[in-house]
Protein backbone atom coordinates (compact mmCIF):
# COMPACT_ATOMS: atom_id res chain seq x y z
CA UNK A 1 0.00 0.00 0.00
CA UNK A 2 1.43 3.56 -1.05
CA UNK A 3 0.11 6.98 -0.21
CA UNK A 4 -2.30 8.32 -3.14
CA UNK A 5 -3.15 12.09 -3.78
CA UNK A 6 -6.90 12.21 -3.97
CA UNK A 7 -7.63 15.79 -5.81
CA UNK A 8 -11.24 16.88 -5.18
CA UNK A 9 -13.38 19.84 -5.33
CA UNK A 10 -12.99 20.57 -2.25
CA UNK A 11 -9.31 20.30 -1.66
CA UNK A 12 -6.73 17.34 -1.89
CA UNK A 13 -5.76 14.99 0.52
CA UNK A 14 -3.31 12.14 1.16
CA UNK A 15 -4.29 8.75 1.91
CA UNK A 16 -2.81 5.31 2.18
CA UNK A 17 -4.46 3.45 -1.55
CA UNK A 18 -3.31 1.56 -4.37
CA UNK A 19 -2.98 2.35 -8.00
CA UNK A 20 -2.94 -0.61 -10.35
CA UNK A 21 -3.04 0.87 -14.00
CA UNK A 22 -6.47 2.48 -14.13
CA UNK A 23 -7.91 1.46 -10.93
CA UNK A 24 -7.25 3.53 -7.57
CA UNK A 25 -8.27 1.72 -4.27
CA UNK A 26 -8.24 2.89 -0.92
CA UNK A 27 -9.92 1.13 2.36
CA UNK A 28 -13.57 2.43 2.57
CA UNK A 29 -12.19 3.70 5.87
CA UNK A 30 -10.30 6.10 4.16
CA UNK A 31 -12.93 7.61 2.46
CA UNK A 32 -13.64 10.36 4.68
CA UNK A 33 -10.51 12.17 4.72
CA UNK A 34 -10.37 11.27 0.63
CA UNK A 35 -13.51 12.84 -0.68
CA UNK A 36 -15.89 13.49 2.96
CA UNK A 37 -18.06 10.79 2.08
CA UNK A 38 -18.37 7.63 4.17
CA UNK A 39 -19.82 4.36 3.74
CA UNK A 40 -22.43 3.74 5.90
CA UNK A 41 -25.35 0.78 5.45
CA UNK A 42 -27.95 3.36 3.57
CA UNK A 43 -25.20 3.98 0.97
CA UNK A 44 -22.05 6.79 0.83
CA UNK A 45 -22.97 9.98 3.00
CA UNK A 46 -22.20 13.07 3.80
CA UNK A 47 -23.89 14.76 6.30
CA UNK A 48 -27.17 14.55 6.02
CA UNK A 49 -27.34 13.44 2.38
CA UNK A 50 -26.86 9.48 1.23
CA UNK A 51 -26.76 8.05 -1.84
CA UNK A 52 -27.97 4.79 -2.28
CA UNK A 53 -25.16 1.75 -3.87
CA UNK A 54 -24.62 -1.30 -4.77
CA UNK A 55 -21.36 -3.08 -4.92
CA UNK A 56 -19.01 -0.69 -2.18
CA UNK A 57 -19.47 -3.05 0.89
CA UNK A 58 -16.50 -4.78 1.00
CA UNK A 59 -13.45 -3.35 3.30
CA UNK A 60 -11.90 -1.50 -0.07
CA UNK A 61 -13.43 0.26 -2.67
CA UNK A 62 -12.49 1.87 -6.24
CA UNK A 63 -12.83 5.34 -6.55
CA UNK A 64 -13.57 5.17 -9.70
CA UNK A 65 -17.28 3.13 -8.90
CA UNK A 66 -17.36 5.80 -6.37
CA UNK A 67 -16.91 8.70 -8.20
CA UNK A 68 -19.24 7.34 -10.79
CA UNK A 69 -22.04 6.42 -7.82
CA UNK A 70 -21.84 10.35 -7.21
CA UNK A 71 -22.01 11.58 -10.72
CA UNK A 72 -18.74 12.28 -11.23
CA UNK A 73 -15.59 11.06 -13.14
CA UNK A 74 -11.83 9.71 -12.21
CA UNK A 75 -8.11 10.41 -13.68
CA UNK A 76 -5.96 8.19 -12.08
CA UNK A 77 -2.34 9.15 -12.63
CA UNK A 78 -0.18 5.86 -11.61
CA UNK A 79 3.19 8.05 -12.06
CA UNK A 80 2.68 10.25 -9.18
CA UNK A 81 -0.24 8.02 -7.53
CA UNK A 82 -2.47 10.81 -7.62
CA UNK A 83 -6.28 10.60 -8.48
CA UNK A 84 -8.59 13.78 -9.52
CA UNK A 85 -12.00 13.34 -9.09
CA UNK A 86 -14.86 15.65 -11.04
CA UNK A 87 -17.42 18.24 -9.50
CA UNK A 88 -20.54 15.90 -10.02
CA UNK A 89 -21.65 16.03 -13.70
CA UNK A 90 -25.26 17.88 -12.61
CA UNK A 91 -23.12 20.68 -11.31
CA UNK A 92 -20.80 20.96 -14.26
CA UNK A 93 -24.26 21.36 -16.04
CA UNK A 94 -25.98 23.84 -14.66
CA UNK A 95 -22.24 25.93 -14.58
CA UNK A 96 -22.76 25.54 -19.04
CA UNK A 97 -26.10 26.41 -18.71
CA UNK A 98 -25.18 29.55 -16.88
CA UNK A 99 -22.28 30.35 -18.30
CA UNK A 100 -21.06 30.80 -14.87
CA UNK A 101 -17.23 29.69 -13.91
CA UNK A 102 -16.97 28.03 -10.27
CA UNK A 103 -14.42 30.22 -8.45
CA UNK A 104 -10.72 28.67 -8.09
CA UNK A 105 -7.41 30.30 -7.29
CA UNK A 106 -4.06 29.70 -9.31
CA UNK A 107 -0.88 31.44 -9.00
CA UNK A 108 0.77 34.25 -11.22
CA UNK A 109 4.30 33.86 -12.41
CA UNK A 110 5.18 34.99 -8.91
CA UNK A 111 3.98 32.39 -7.24
CA UNK A 112 0.64 34.62 -5.86
CA UNK A 113 -2.62 32.96 -5.38
CA UNK A 114 -5.21 35.03 -7.19
CA UNK A 115 -9.17 33.80 -7.25
CA UNK A 116 -11.28 33.73 -10.16
CA UNK A 117 -13.11 36.18 -7.77
CA UNK A 118 -11.22 38.99 -7.08
CA UNK A 119 -11.72 39.81 -11.03
CA UNK A 120 -15.72 39.87 -10.79
CA UNK A 121 -17.21 42.38 -12.98
CA UNK A 122 -14.23 42.39 -15.46
CA UNK A 123 -13.82 40.87 -18.26
CA UNK A 124 -11.01 37.67 -18.02
CA UNK A 125 -8.82 35.88 -19.92
CA UNK A 126 -7.18 32.22 -18.99
CA UNK A 127 -4.31 31.34 -20.86
CA UNK A 128 -3.90 27.56 -20.19
CA UNK A 129 -0.16 26.15 -21.67
CA UNK A 130 1.81 22.25 -21.37
CA UNK A 131 5.01 22.42 -22.94
CA UNK A 132 4.40 18.66 -24.09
Amino acid sequence: MSTLTVLTPGGSADVPGQIDGPRATLAAAELPAAIGWELKPEGLCRGDVCVPVQGLDGPTVDLAEVAGALGSTVLVDDQTAAVAISVPAQDRRAGLIGRQAPDFSLPDLDGNLHTLEQFAGRKRLLIAFASW
